[in-house]
């Protein structure tokens, strides 16, 4: 599902420090002379990826700074296509490690010129990455909105720390992320007053944006989720 922009951009790795840990990420950008908002996109079990790469090329076609650090640059930065290595490296990974790496990530891009006064920066996580982005949003107010593709819902307590919008975007037919799951999010959102809004495609299971999984991919659904999180950055970051 390609952008229909046709902005020239910049992309290339970087790495730069962590507590105990050099990152390492991919950054997608337009050629601009101004700066411009953030995102940080956050990649699925399966590593940072050709498909992450991808969608932070996406953004920057559409006028962001996007950045996709590696979660599993403490590991070696491997990346898979097997499921069950993909489990085993996301169990390995440490949620306070991963939760430390995203601050890093902040951090970075507020020191970098071309990222607008520092402060306009978004998070957008699939899977394991939506996990991580919603949580974020409860722990790091640099983080200015967070989209949540198909990610776990932490606990309800837990919501009322959050710190910036949030956008829920979930596939009915998910077996891993229940509706009762997402109910419950809802029903945290409500309950502490946090702004936040659940989009649920009733045909569409996990991973439906994921268009290199034929098995998931869902391109009716997938547009109108790209329009609605595009609109969503656009209202919190522009």
């Amino acid at each position: 599902m390609p952008s229909t922009s046709t902005a020239k951009l910049r992309t290339t790795m970087v790495q730069y420090p962590g507590e105990g840990v050099t990152i390492k990420a991919f950054v997608a950008q337009p050629e601009s002379t101004k700066p411009l908002p953030a995102i940080v996109v956050i990649h699925e079990w399966w590593g940072l990826n050709d498909h992450i790469k991808d969608i932070a090329q996406r953004f920057a076609r559409e006028g962001y700074v996007a950045i996709a650090p590696d979660l599993y640059s403490r590991m070696g930065n491997p990346v898979t296509k097997d499921a069950n290595e993909a489990a085993k490296l996301m169990q390995t990974l440490q949620s306070q490690h991963a939760l430390k790496d995203l601050n890093a990530t902040t951090r970075f891009l507020k020191s970098q010129p071309e990222v607008v006064d520092g402060w306009k920066i978004g998070g957008v996580g699939f899977c394991m990455g939506g996990t991580f982005a919603l949580t974020q949003a409860a722990h790091n107010s640099d983080v200015k909105c967070a989209v949540v593709f198909y990610g776990q819902v932490p606990p309800t307590d837990s919501l009322k720390y959050l710190v910036a919008p949030v956008l829920f975007i979930h596939g009915a037919q998910d077996t891993w992320i229940t509706k009762q799951e997402v109910a419950r999010l809802q029903q945290g959102l409500q309950q502490f007053s946090k702004p936040g809004e659940v989009i649920s495609y009733p045909d569409a299971g996990h991973a439906f944006f994921n268009d290199t999984r034929l098995d998931a991919y869902r391109p009716k659904e997938a547009r109108d989720a790209w329009q609605r999180v595009l609109a969503f950055l656009a209202a919190h970051l522009k």
